[in-house]
């Protein structure tokens, strides 16, 4: 069921499948809903799926004002408050969000699965600094499709993800730069890792073998929280959940079977 939902007196794009416990889908930055076409009908068999667009994201407008994760985290709360206590899954920038609600809405999260994300996004480093400028200026200069044909490349770059990369170049250019832009000022400077020790829900988090921070990064963030575990996709890049959607599925499937 697909509905306009108001949460923070903003409204919000959702999208509903299925019967059971909840679990809300979290998208990464520059995407929608769109990005969990191939988790929704092999979850809502057994859950009751909930897929939301954040703010100027998908078919949820963009709002005035800066834009923060805290924020997208109190609007995933706002939602899941309809709900009651709710399983978690994000990737990419969904998983920070994810991270943010458990942090400031603990009694909202039943579980977090978190795919192929950070605790933190530190300035600290120049690469970090430069990439998060590079993101700010080619779709200023070229164009949000053209900042998909880029980022296509980087999530699925073997010869046989074709579709996949026109896929994501086609579905980023329906962003406008303005709200793309403030979502990367909301990530840039991030960071949750001084808080991580807070999050006792059980955790499940899934790495790609090749995603953009490696498998031992990641470990340490797993580390920090009490009730965590990793599995590892092999030969997989950053859009695991389109390239190798079996795999995941099965991850987190089993993952929640067992709670």
């Amino acid at each position: 069921m697909t509905s306009t939902t108001t949460i923070n007196n903003h409204p919000f794009h959702t999208e509903t499948t299925g019967k059971g416990t909840p679990v809300l889908f979290i998208h990464g930055l520059g995407s929608s809903v769109e990005d969990w076409e191939m988790q929704i009908p092999h979850f809502a068999k057994k859950y009751k799926t909930i897929a939301i667009d954040l703010r100027g994201h998908g078919k949820t407008a963009g709002s005035d004002g800066a834009y923060s994760l805290k924020q997208f985290a109190a609007d995933c709360a706002g939602l899941i408050e309809q709900e009651g206590a709710t399983h978690i899954v994000g990737i990419s920038m969904g998983g920070m969000v994810a991270f943010q609600l458990a942090i400031d809405f603990p009694e909202l999260v039943k579980s977090l699965s978190i795919i192929n994300s950070y605790a933190e996004v530190s300035l600290e480093t120049r690469k970090v600094r430069n990439t998060v400028r590079l993101r700010k200026f080619i779709p200023r200069l070229l164009g949000m499709k053209r900042m998909g044909v880029i980022i296509g490349k980087k999530l699925f770059p073997k010869p046989e993800h074709e579709h996949l990369r026109n896929t994501v170049a086609e579905r980023w250019a329906r962003n406008t730069v303005k709200d793309y832009t403030k979502s990367m000022n909301a990530i840039a400077g991030w960071t949750v890792m001084k808080d991580l020790g807070k999050i006792t829900c059980p955790t499940l988090v899934v790495a790609a073998e090749h995603d953009y921070s490696t498998v031992a990064e990641k470990q340490i963030y797993v580390d920090l929280m009490p009730n965590a575990k990793m599995v590892v996709i092999p030969d997989s890049y950053h859009g695991v959940t389109a390239e190798k959607p079996d795999e995941v599925n099965s991850a987190i499937s089993k993952f929640l079977g067992a709670l």
